[in-house]
């Protein structure tokens, strides 16, 4: 039941083959059988269940809402959400509850969506493993799938239990383990240089970074204003069809959000592949790619061949320079939205009381690790007057020249872009701390960050599985505002890689289990 997609669960809750409480009840028992993943900051137990009982009300009464109706999704903790605590896992936000929703958050639940949880991520979203927040790194669930375990638990580096999990991406980790290990059926992230599918590549699960401005960013608390962007994380591109059609539009309180009607739309199964050309960019064959990923992008692009696209090798000339650029850009947008954090609006506040100035030096020290503090320093030497220009200017110029690239590639005729998400499979958390989080994003940004910076909509597919039993991604790249397109191919190429589905028993087989008390909650 748990494994089931948005779609399938949807019929069964109408058809009363299950009811929204005995839904949330699993999916909760699930968050606490395992919580060693730790992928929530938040279990917001109470509130679901009370949104579970309205929901079945609903359902009695004749009443759904929508598709979402019952369904138990989970938010990434940087989006506000009224009555809940939300924390960026930051020491800086602990205890900070929100007076409003998200637009997203709302839109879910005015859609009849639970929420379950709030998730865990890198702090303020900054960082590639969903390791550097204040409450701990996330584990990946297939660090304990049989896939992993019957080829890695034999060898001997892998016996130290605490050494052999595996890092789960970020910064959207947490809604992607929570998603890839059952616990509810789609999860939000917020992509701003990949921070949603790097995750779903390496958690085996489908992550979606729309357009910019399709989707509403009030209430997330924001990195990079002009690349964040609400992500979609589910088990499969139908699922994020369906949360993409429930989150699109224009927003009054959004101003970057689009002007013109945002339709939903179901996917329908293309068969012809004939008039679709699929770009393959030579520079995203780049040095520590490996040989699993290019073997899996290289088989891809065959199987888009024999269907009958047209496969053809383009340039995005200026790729070489993306990752300098979008790091200059995102330290000094991150210098800007961090300076509203000084402990005297909300938040939290140093005892420091010498000086305002001491005030605001000691808050941000006690609240801020020294990822966001780094980067904070960065931002504000690159925007100094004296360095304005040969930084942050320069850095915008080569911006629009990357954007260029896309546009010149997507105006030749070629209508999707295949390249790889990451560079490889998951790594175990201890050989991913050995470097600092900066090199760390450098290199697991490495595919994704452009499209954000070119405002365009990306997802990674599930593609195959390495010889450790690992998920390895791909990713497709869209024209902007093309997501029905995009979305398409994904669907496509998501049917006829036919992605194994990770293997819980242990875990998932008990709480899957239906005892006589949830019998009794199911519809009559």
């Amino acid at each position: 039941m748990l494994r089931a997609s948005l779609r399938e669960i949807s019929a069964a809750l109408k058809e009363g083959q299950v009811s929204p409480v005995e839904l949330c009840q699993k999916c909760l028992a699930l968050v606490k059988a395992t919580k060693f993943l730790n992928a929530y900051i938040t279990v917001a137990e109470d509130t679901a269940l009370k949104q579970a009982k309205a929901s079945e009300k609903r359902y009695r009464q004749g009443q759904r809402l929508g598709d979402l109706d019952g369904i138990p999704i989970a938010m990434k903790d940087n989006f506000s959400t009224m009555g809940i605590e939300t924390t960026c896992a930051s020491n800086m936000l602990k205890g900070y509850i929100p007076p409003y929703n998200a637009t997203v958050v709302q839109k879910l639940l005015d859609q009849g969506a639970i929420l379950v949880g709030k998730t865990n991520l890198d702090e303020f979203a900054m960082g590639s493993g969903s390791t550097d927040g204040a409450f701990g790194p996330v584990r990946n669930p297939w660090s304990y799938s049989q896939q992993y375990r019957e080829k890695c638990v034999r060898n001997s580096s892998m016996q130290n239990e605490d050494c052999s999990w595996l890092i789960t991406g970020g910064s959207s980790g947490g809604s992607a383990a929570a998603v890839s290990s059952f616990t509810c059926f789609a999860a939000l992230g917020s992509d701003t240089g990949g921070s949603t599918r790097n995750p779903a590549s390496l958690c085996g699960v489908v992550g979606l970074k729309p357009t910019y401005g399709v989707v509403s960013r009030h209430g997330l608390i924001p990195l990079v204003n002009s690349m964040d962007v609400p992500g979609i994380l589910t088990r499969c591109v139908d699922d994020a069809a369906t949360i993409l059609g429930a989150l699109g539009g224009h927003d009054p309180k959004d101003s970057t959000t689009v002007q013109d009607p945002f339709h939903p739309f179901h996917l329908p199964s293309m068969t012809d592949m004939n008039n679709l050309c699929i770009g393959i960019p030579k520079e995203y064959n780049a040095p520590g790619l490996s040989s699993e990923t290019l073997a899996t992008w290289s088989k891809a692009a065959i199987l888009f061949e024999k269907a009958g696209a047209k496969v053809v090798e383009v340039s995005l000339p200026h790729t070489c320079y993306s990752i300098v650029c979008y790091h200059v850009l995102c330290a000094a947008e991150v210098a800007s939205n961090m300076a509203r954090f000084d402990g005297l609006e909300y938040g939290h506040r140093s005892s420091a009381d010498k000086s305002t100035e001491a005030l605001y030096a000691a808050t941000r020290r006690e609240g801020f690790n020294d990822v966001v503090r780094g980067r904070i320093l960065s931002g504000n030497y690159f925007l100094l007057k004296q360095n304005y220009e040969s930084y942050f200017i320069k850095a915008q110029k080569v911006r629009r020249l990357i954007a260029s690239d896309f546009a010149k590639v997507f105006s030749s005729g070629v209508d999707v872009l295949l390249t790889p998400t990451t560079l490889g499979p998951a790594v175990p958390y201890t050989e991913f701390i050995k470097e600092d989080n900066r090199t760390r994003s450098t290199q697991d940004d490495l595919f994704t960050q452009a499209a954000n910076m070119a405002g365009l909509p990306a997802i990674n597919v599930p593609s195959a599985l390495s010889e450790r039993g690992l998920p390895i991604g791909l990713q497709f790249i869209g024209r902007a505002f093309c997501e029905l397109q995009l979305l398409n191919v994904a669907k496509w190429f998501e049917e006829h890689v036919q992605f194994p589905a990770i293997q819980l028993q242990g875990i998932m087989d008990p709480v899957d289990a239906v005892t006589q008390e949830e019998k009794s909650a199911s519809f009559p």
